[in-house]
């Protein structure tokens, strides 16, 4: 299953409705002109749904690609990530909204030592595998302190 935000359901609503008519790919101004909507924001849309495999974007074209899996969609963008996360991941961070101070943040020896031997025990590589894929969905953040390294907790 794959989850997009509501305007890129949009989007690629709109892809699917001109790509009949285009077949060597659709321009990208047809679909700006058609929903009324800027081309920064177009354009991360666009490069969104070619991450997902939805579409193929290049030199300013669309074309529908072959794909099996079910769309579903969600209100924001932060919605589209939670529902990426895997039931692991989602544990992961419920821990790490406990482990939480006042700052949103935690020493990243107490996060991996509560991954490790806490409620999940997680392997070494599992572990680092989770907080990775958290900072790479930008929901949490490593920062240096004085006294040492922690984790931010990103609220979006």
């Amino acid at each position: 299953m794959i989850t997009i935000a509501k305007k890129e359901e949009l989007v690629f609503n709109q892809i699917k409705i001109f790509s009949l008519e285009y077949e060597e790919g659709i321009p990208e101004n047809i679909i700006k002109m058609e929903l009324g909507i800027y081309e920064h924001e177009l354009k991360e849309i666009l490069e969104e749904l070619a991450a997902k495999n939805l579409i193929k974007y290049f030199d300013k074209k669309i074309k529908l690609a072959d794909f099996e899996k079910e769309i579903t969609s969600v209100e924001s963008r932060n919605e589209v990530k939670m529902a990426d996360l895997d039931a692991k991941e989602k544990k992961a961070l419920e821990i790490i909204k406990n482990l939480v101070d006042k700052n949103k943040t935690v020493p990243k020896y107490i996060l991996e030592g509560t991954l490790l031997y806490g409620e999940l025990k997680l392997s070494n590589f599992r572990m680092y595998h989770i907080i990775v894929s958290l900072e790479n969905k930008d929901l949490i953040k490593p920062i240096n302190k004085t006294d040492g390294e922690y984790y931010l907790l990103v609220d979006k």
